[in-house]
């Protein structure tokens, strides 16, 4: 039985100032057919699962197109319609294939489809015609879409935030999909959308009213004749017609049961609204709580979320802290301009350069700092845990680290890569434990790195294009009502 396997997955930012091409894919992953399993079957993603579970279930594995980028802006229409067009051109080559894997994020969007992901498995349905099984696996902040429940026969999404269960998601897909194919189950599922908007800290399903509802999922999942639950918190930085918390639940051969199941489930959900939202520490409450503590503390900078399409250069964290005299400061800012300059100025050069704050307008000024150039590093290294975005080899880009003349630590990098992995630290020789302050390009997706490391995690609810809760974005395209915003 011969699968296709594709992958095609973005988070993209309404609200960000830049847009995105073909090259940001081809600078993160972007491969074709047998050039993908290398590179993702021993990776900590779905992609790894469908190629783990497959084998497993004695499917034939027909690699066809694995595309992925950093989250940012929005993808331009061009980008999209091309790699669109080579995932189906892909499919025609292939020969006959008797099921499809299908990997998406769920919040891509471009100016023309709001919907970007519903989009495209609507023309990989029909690519392949009605009677292919197709399966779908989303990342849990996907804004869901009619198509991505009506277009595949299975729907999945994760089910842990920081996402380190995708290739365990994976692999149930691939055998789901060989369930299918050897006639073993018939499956329904039934979708719920619920007017309601979860704050970004909040959907960390190691604590509180997540993990309780996580729990509910396993018992779910537990019933009789339940293939698949999932709960999708959604993607607060799209403003788009489909935002909001969606519920999908899988039934084998029990239509009659799968939408009350689902229905249940939102109810639940529903209950606990209020306890889904939150109210964080100012950049200026945070820097002063972070001088109450010794050892390492970690300020999580929700306004450049880097996950959430941040520029990932922003200052405004930084220049407090320094303001604050805070001792032995830790960042990592996107500046290939600065990176460029250390590297030809090499190493154990003495440089004086303004860092930082180079994308845009909102993400503060670039910081005058002065040091020594202790490492430059051409921005690999990997990841052999699992970890949240499921990525093994990372690429932050030409890297410099300047060791300023008054002991702090500044990383400047010429890709933007999600502080998912300490490893970024760790190759560059930066012990994270030797600092005070490390400023963190993120919220919930980093903790799985940074809270071993961490005396203290503060998230801060700093200014930016991520910045931490809805109340803090101008929506023109978003349903209404939607709770908080319209209680």
């Amino acid at each position: 039985m011969r699968v296709g396997i594709i992958g095609f997955m973005h988070e993209s930012n309404t609200f960000a100032n830049t847009t995105l091409n073909r090259q940001h894919f081809e600078e993160a992953f972007f491969h074709f057919g047998e050039d993908l399993i290398p590179i993702w079957e021993d990776a900590h993603h779905e992609l790894g699962g469908f190629i783990t579970g497959c084998r497993e279930h004695q499917l034939e594995i027909v690699p066809l197109l694995a595309a992925w980028a950093t989250p940012g802006g929005m993808l331009e229409d061009d980008a999209y319609e091309s790699i669109l067009t080579d995932i189906l051109e892909s499919i025609q080559d292939a020969g006959p294939l008797d099921g499809v894997l299908v990997a998406l994020h769920g919040a891509m969007v471009t100016p023309t489809f709001p919907s970007a992901d519903g989009e495209t498995i609507t023309r990989i349905r029909a690519c392949i015609g009605d009677e292919i099984p197709l399966i779908l696996s989303l990342d849990m902040h996907g804004n869901i879409s009619t198509p991505m429940v009506e277009m595949p026969d299975v729907t999945i999404a994760y089910k842990s935030y920081p996402h380190i269960d995708q290739r365990e998601r994976g692999i149930d897909c691939a055998r789901i999909l060989g369930q299918i194919l050897r006639g073993e189950i018939s499956p329904h599922q039934a979708h719920v959308k619920m007017p309601l908007l979860i704050h970004i800290v909040q959907q960390f399903t190691g604590d509180g009213a997540m993990r309780e509802i996580m729990k509910a999922v396993e018992e779910f999942e537990a019933f009789p004749f339940v293939i698949s639950t999932s709960v999708l918190p959604g993607y607060i930085y799209a403003d788009v017609p489909d935002m909001g918390v969606s519920v999908i639940v899988v039934m084998d051969d029990a239509a009659d049961l799968v939408l009350p199941h689902a229905e249940g489930l939102a109810d639940l959900i529903w209950s606990k609204r209020a306890a889904l939202n939150a109210a964080l520490p100012s950049v200026a409450e945070a820097v002063a709580l972070s001088q109450n503590f010794e050892g390492t503390v970690c300020l999580m900078d929700s306004g450049d979320n880097i996950g959430g399409g941040g520029p990932g250069d922003s200052t405004i964290i930084f220049k407090a802290l320094l303001e604050a005299n805070s001792p032995a400061i830790c960042v990592v800012l996107y500046d290939p301009a600065c990176a460029q300059y250390c590297a030809e100025k090499g190493l154990g050069s003495t440089v004086q350069l303004e860092v930082g704050a180079k994308t845009d307008h909102e993400h503060g000024s670039p910081i005058a700092i002065e040091g020594e150039i202790i490492t430059i590093h051409d921005g690999h290294f990997i990841e052999p845990e699992p970890r949240h975005g499921g990525t093994r080899d990372y690429n932050q880009g030409l890297s410099a680290v300047i060791k300023t003349v008054d002991g702090h630590t500044v990383v400047v990098n010429s890709l933007r890569v999600m502080p998912t992995s300490i490893e970024q630290l760790n190759s560059l020789n930066i012990d994270p434990r030797e600092h005070h302050a490390i400023i963190v390009k993120g919220v919930t997706a980093p903790r799985a790195a940074y809270d071993p490391i961490a005396d203290k995690v503060i998230c801060v609810d700093s200014p930016g294009v991520t910045r931490a809760g809805p109340e803090s974005f101008t929506y023109k395209r978003r349903p209404k009502p939607l709770f908080p915003l319209d209680n």
